[in-house]
């Protein structure tokens, strides 16, 4: 179905529409992220895959921001969210809520691997129970220049690297999450 530019800019849902929305357990933390297009680009995106919650962390500018709004497209002002000092905050905040949810940074280093090893199998039984649907998991995504901080990659379970075949060696913010919260999407 093809959309025209007035039907891709949705009004804000009604609370009924919302409360039908099963949120996956999948968190986003934004290590500094500052462009501001990026920040509402990845409120698409957590929308769009139903994430539980996206975290804004040091420098990265929170709603209400009309730059962030006009990427969003409206999805900032129903995407839960929060903000936290920093990302190593953020995510130990989070591993004291659910002590076994996995951390996934997304970032080039010496000890990440390739996106496509990341399987199920390290994924499963990380939450209370043994279900499937009571994984959770935290994408952390970074700084446009500085990447992902020394510190959150240290807190990090795994680290992946998306593979870069052509002359660049590294993708926009916005396309690397958007990929690898599709393949996060598929393996919870």
């Amino acid at each position: 179905m093809k959309l025209n530019a007035k039907q891709l800019r949705v009004t804000k849902p009604s609370e009924k529409e919302l409360a039908r929305i099963e949120r996956k357990p999948i968190y986003i933390v934004l290590d500094n992220v500052l462009d501001t297009y990026n920040i509402g680009s990845i409120f698409r995106l957590a929308d769009a895959v139903a994430a539980r919650e996206i975290i804004l962390c040091g420098g990265s500018e929170t709603p209400p921001s009309s730059r962030i709004h006009k990427a969003a497209v409206g999805t900032e002002e129903w995407v839960p969210w929060q903000y936290a000092a920093d990302a190593a905050t953020a995510i130990s905040k989070l591993k004291t809520l659910n002590p076994k949810i996995k951390i996934i940074a997304v970032e080039q280093d010496e000890r990440s691997m390739p996106l496509s090893h990341l399987t199920p199998t390290p994924l499963q039984n990380f939450g209370e129970g043994n279900g499937r649907d009571e994984v959770a998991v935290a994408v952390v995504v970074g700084h446009e220049t500085e990447g992902v901080s020394r510190q959150v990659l240290e807190m990090a379970d795994v680290i992946v690297e998306i593979p870069m075949w052509g002359v660049n060696k590294s993708l926009n913010v916005v396309v690397s999450t958007g990929i690898v919260l599709y393949m996060v999407v598929e393996l919870i």
